[in-house]
């Protein structure tokens, strides 16, 4: 019984960072010059992070990309 517990704990302890809230960014292609949402942050090289902010979902980004000077092509 005790060995159920600690595998059920060592299950949730490994699944909970994977439940934690998504963060999306606004990021333009180096090459291409077009932006797109993407779920990680862009390494810089070949994506830029378009603006400092970040979303908490992918509707709110592309709804902020709109509006972005940077992206209007």
């Amino acid at each position: 019984m005790k060995h159920y517990l600690i595998a059920g704990l060592l299950v949730a302890g490994l699944v909970t960072p994977a439940l934690a809230a998504s963060t999306y960014y606004v990021a333009q292609s180096a090459t291409s010059h077009k932006c797109s949402v993407i779920g990680k942050k862009p390494d810089g090289k070949s994506m830029m992070m378009v603006g400092t902010e970040t979303f908490k979902s992918k509707s709110e980004a592309a709804k902020a990309m709109k509006g972005m000077s940077e992206c209007k092509a």
